[in-house]
């Protein structure tokens, strides 16, 4: 108790002293390291419960305290050894760099911390250790009435018990819990606080609590949400990384007043972690949410969710579901894309994220154009003839999709150790990331486009500026029924696609949704005139003056020679077809295709890979030379 009181006057005085920089006007940054959330130790439920509730309340009282300025910055993301978080402040605290003229605090624990920034929130909201539901609406209410979130646990040593019990004392706003322990939400009866009935299910009975009393009410940010598992993760904290609980992730989320969620997309059966509910209840409770948000977007506004189904520990064969890991990856996207959601793919491996409030305060430029080629260009390069015709003479062409970077999370972690590797640049590679990270990680994008090589080329990853599954959008629309929102979808895109200079989108997934129609290859045509690569199209297409290649192989054999020998099978498959070929490959290291080429080149040296431009441009030239192939006759 004496130490918890010394914590707090000593953060008080912080408070006063060091907060504001009295030169530059620029609020001191404070920060505090959290790595031992990390490093836990699974034998003991206190350690796990510590990483939980820590990582928790941080994420939401940053959202808060960064909402309209940096303020408060952690370190707690790991990634083969490096911490990311470090990684990228040190990057941008040199000299001259964003950070490098600000003052910071370091503080001892999360207890300083809270009662250093006590003056930003109005106090707690308190969640039910019991209904794991209410740890996402937690943070939902968290960014709406700033307030930080703390799991009930009255047992000494707790965060509750360190700061709504004793400590800063943070007065209780809202109770997601009755104030005895008792749970709140029972599954029987009526929903509290609501005249709706109860679903007979405790989680789905949180959630319409949460939709009655806040989302409906048009109390939230539904541009924003987020897909992140709730605090059923204690119960298997090591199924998957450390901090796959993706708490850190929150603070982006509380920050822009966003709603969350955690419930199965799948209507042929129970959610895993709720047998009892009635078949198909968590989905009936996703689609209200996901109409309320399209309603109050008007249709014409995309919400962006971040996160991805927690395939690993729900709604899975994992948990001993029906549905395999892609399917309900796939499942959640048609669900979402019905309604004009889309996702920014924090996925579990590299699913961590942590200051992203933080971050999206870092000054990009207006613009990051990128050169097309010219058929000068091409010319001079031996790939036109004199006469302006595609100079084939049996070779084959190839192109890199290096993915998969659909996520803010994923590169964020893989920017050390992926595109900082020493074999960046010795062939052309086409690096595929969504624009509309750029909410979430502007920093990185920024970074990879300062020091890109004239061997790095960028497009868009699926499905351009977010994740979701376009024929959902084509009237008539399964599941939602709603208007046709293929314009909203292009008009959504164009303004990330002007900004860093993107003219292909080099995946489309289209996954269990229907193919791209007439209306909709014209929106992609609209801000990606120079190529899409659809999984449902023909293999040949030119429409108008846009190339369309229907997707190829995913090449992700960790042995190079074995991924050159699959890529000259399937060449081969294709010989006299087309010679024009697509490849995907998930997180590859740079210097994996400089071996792969080595080793393709001594099977075949006919087959040469090129740079974006150059292999799409070619592709358009090929396509109106050849009728039968621009008609999507082709085979």
């Amino acid at each position: 108790m004496i130490m918890i009181r010394k914590a707090v006057i000593a953060a008080t005085l912080l408070t006063s002293i060091f907060h504001v920089n009295a030169q530059t006007k620029q609020p001191r940054i404070g920060m505090l390291d959290m790595n031992y959330t990390v490093h836990f130790d699974l034998r003991y439920k206190d350690s796990i419960k510590i990483a939980w509730d820590h990582t928790h309340a941080m994420a939401t009282l940053q959202g808060i305290v960064n909402r309209k300025y940096p303020q408060l910055y952690i370190f707690l993301v790991e990634n083969e050894g490096i911490n990311i978080d470090r990684y990228w402040w040190n990057k941008y605290r040199q000299r001259d760099k964003w950070l490098s003229g600000r003052d910071t605090v370091l503080y001892p624990d999360i207890v300083s911390v809270i009662a250093a920034y006590q003056k930003n929130i109005r106090g707690a909201v308190v969640y039910d250790p019991a209904v794991a539901a209410t740890s996402n609406i937690a943070s939902s209410i968290a960014g709406l009435e700033d307030l930080v979130a703390i799991r009930y646990d009255t047992s000494p040593g707790s965060l509750y018990s360190q700061v709504v019990i004793n400590g800063p004392r943070l007065p209780v706003r809202v109770w997601l819990v009755n104030k005895n322990g008792t749970s709140l939400f029972t599954g029987r009866g009526t929903v509290p606080g609501t005249q709706r009935p109860s679903t007979g299910s405790v989680k789905n009975d949180a959630y319409r609590w949460f939709i009655t009393n806040y989302l409906a009410k048009g109390r939230c940010n539904t541009a924003y949400g987020a897909y992140y598992i709730d605090q059923a993760w204690m119960t298997h904290p090591g199924i998957a990384a450390r901090n796959h609980h993706t708490l850190s992730n929150h603070d982006f989320f509380v920050s822009r007043k966003g709603f969350f969620f955690d419930l199965s997309p799948w209507s042929d059966e129970q959610a895993t972690d709720d047998p009892q509910q009635k078949a198909g209840t968590d989905l009936e409770t996703m689609k209200e949410i996901l109409l309320i948000a399209y309603k109050q977007n008007k249709g014409k506004k995309y919400a962006y969710l971040g996160g991805f189904p927690p395939w690993a520990y729900k709604y899975t064969q994992h948990a001993k579901g029906s549905h395999e890991d892609v399917a309900t990856e796939w499942e959640y996207s048609k669900v979402i894309s019905a309604y004009n959601a889309f996702k920014d793919a924090d996925a579990i491996n590299y699913g961590a994220l942590a200051n992203a409030s933080f971050w999206q305060h870092f000054p990009l430029k207006k613009k990051y154009p990128q050169p097309w080629i010219t058929a000068d260009s091409l010319r001079a390069r031996g790939y036109l003839t004199a006469e302006g015709k595609v100079n084939v003479n049996k070779r084959n062409f190839i192109i890199f999709y290096v993915g998969d970077y659909d996520a803010s999370s994923w590169v964020s972690q893989t920017t050390p150790t992926i595109w900082d590797s020493p074999g960046r640049g010795k062939v052309p590679l086409m690096w595929c990331i969504s624009p509309v990270l750029a909410e979430r990680i502007p920093m990185a994008l920024d970074y990879r486009r300062e020091t890109a090589t004239a061997n790095d080329y960028f497009a868009a990853a699926d499905n351009g500026a977010g994740y979701l599954m376009p024929g959902m959008l084509q009237a008539p629309r399964p599941l939602s029924g709603l208007p046709d929102g293929v314009q909203a979808w292009a008009a959504h895109n164009k303004p990330y696609y002007q900004r860093w200079g993107l003219s292909i989108t080099g995946f489309i997934i289209d996954g269990h949704a229907p193919g791209l129609n007439t209306k909709g290859i014209n929106a992609y045509e609209t801000f990606s005139p120079n190529g899409i690569i659809p999984q449902k199209s023909p293999l040949t297409l030119l429409h108008n003056n846009m190339p369309v290649l229907r997707a190829g192989d995913d090449v992700n054999e960790d042995d190079p020679r074995e991924a050159a020998k699959h890529i000259l099978q399937r060449v081969r498959q294709r010989e006299g077809a087309v010679p024009f070929h697509w490849f995907r490959n998930i997180l590859k290291d740079p210097s994996w295709y400089v071996k792969v080429m080595k080793e393709l080149q001594a099977l075949d040296s006919s087959i040469e890979l090129l740079d974006a431009p150059a292999f799409f441009e070619l592709y358009r030239i090929y396509l109106k030379e050849n009728p039968i192939a621009a008609a999507g006759k082709v085979q």
